[in-house]
C-alpha cells in the first residue's frame, strides 16, 4: 500500500506544478473585437476600413513588462492558386521566360504592427512565428516538390510586390496603437477589389522579445443584391448560366446589327 500512496502523493504533487506553470504560462490574456463581422459587397461597393480593438487581460500579481507589450496582427483572406511569370524579351517582344505557381496563400495579407518587426522580436522568432509579410508561410510548386523558399527568393518578392500594388497584400509597423498599456486598436482597410470569402485575423502579444499569448478572430465578406445572385447561379448552375450568357450575347450582336444597319 505504502509504495502505490507514494506514487499518488508523486502525481498529486506533479499535477500541481502542471497547474502552477500553466496558470504563470497565461498570465495575460487577449480580448479582440473588430467592428464588422459581416462586409457586404454591392455594385457600389469602393472599399471599406474595419476597426480591431481588444485588451490585454493582466493577472494582477504579474509585473509589467519593462519595454511593454508589442502587438502583431495579420488579416489573411481566402486561399488561391496563383501564377507568377517573369517576362524577357526577345527580339524585341516581351515574352514569359519562367513561371511559379504559388498554391493555397491568401488572396488578401496584412501584417500590423504598432513598431518596427526587427524592434520587436529577432529574426528567427519572427519567421517561427510568421510574424511580417517577409516571414509568412507562402507555399510554392518548385519543380517537383511544394515548399516555401527564402525570402529573397525573385519569384516570392515580384509575387508580393504585385499583390502590394493592388493592395491586396500590405504590411505597416505603425498601425497598431495602444491607447494604454493594455488597450490597443488597429484599421484594416478592404479595397474595392477584395475577394469575397471569410477571413482569419491573428493576434499575437510579444514582451521582450518573446511570444507572451495569442487569439484570433475573423469576419467575412459577402456579395448581396444582383451580384450575388449572378454569382450563385455562376456556381451552382454553371450549364445554364452559360446557355444564358450565349444567348444574351447573340441577342446583343443581332441587335447591334439592326441598329448598325446602313440601308
Amino acid at each position: 500500500m505504502r509504495p502505490r500512496a507514494t506514487r499518488f502523493a508523486t502525481g498529486l504533487v506533479l499535477l500541481f506544478c502542471a497547474l502552477v506553470v500553466i496558470s504563470e504560462a497565461q498570465a495575460e490574456r487577449l480580448i479582440v473585437s473588430v467592428s464588422n463581422h459581416r462586409v457586404t459587397v454591392t455594385p457600389n461597393y469602393s472599399g471599406e476600413e474595419l476597426v480591431l480593438f481588444g485588451s490585454v487581460e493582466r493577472d494582477s500579481a504579474a509585473p509589467m513588462p519593462s519595454t511593454g507589450y508589442d502587438l502583431v496582427v495579420t488579416v489573411s483572406g481566402p486561399p488561391a492558386d496563383m501564377v507568377t511569370r517573369r517576362k524577357e524579351r526577345r527580339f524585341g517582344i516581351w515574352v514569359n521566360n519562367d513561371s511559379r505557381q504559388f498554391l493555397k496563400v491568401p488572396a488578401y495579407l496584412a501584417a500590423f504592427t504598432n513598431r518596427p518587426l526587427d524592434k520587436i522580436a529577432a529574426p528567427d522568432i519572427l519567421r517561427r512565428q510568421q510574424l511580417g509579410l517577409n516571414n509568412i508561410l507562402l507555399t510554392q510548386r518548385v519543380g517537383p516538390d511544394y515548399a516555401d523558399v527564402v525570402a529573397s527568393d525573385p519569384f516570392r518578392n515580384a509575387f508580393i510586390r504585385l499583390r502590394t500594388e493592388h493592395g491586396l497584400y500590405r504590411e505597416n509597423t505603425s498601425a497598431v496603437t495602444f491607447l494604454t498599456p493594455t488597450l490597443f486598436r488597429t484599421g484594416i482597410p478592404l479595397p474595392a477589389e477584395v475577394p469575397i470569402g471569410t477571413y482569419h485575423i491573428g493576434i499575437k502579444l510579444l514582451a521582450d522579445g518573446a511570444l507572451v499569448t495569442k487569439t484570433d478572430t475573423a469576419f467575412e465578406i459577402v456579395k448581396v443584391g444582383f451580384e450575388q445572385f449572378v454569382a450563385t447561379a455562376a456556381r451552382e448552375h454553371s450549364f445554364f448560366y452559360g446557355l444564358a450568357t450565349a444567348l444574351m450575347a447573340l441577342m446583343t450582336g443581332w441587335m447591334a446589327s439592326i441598329v448598325f444597319r446602313k440601308d
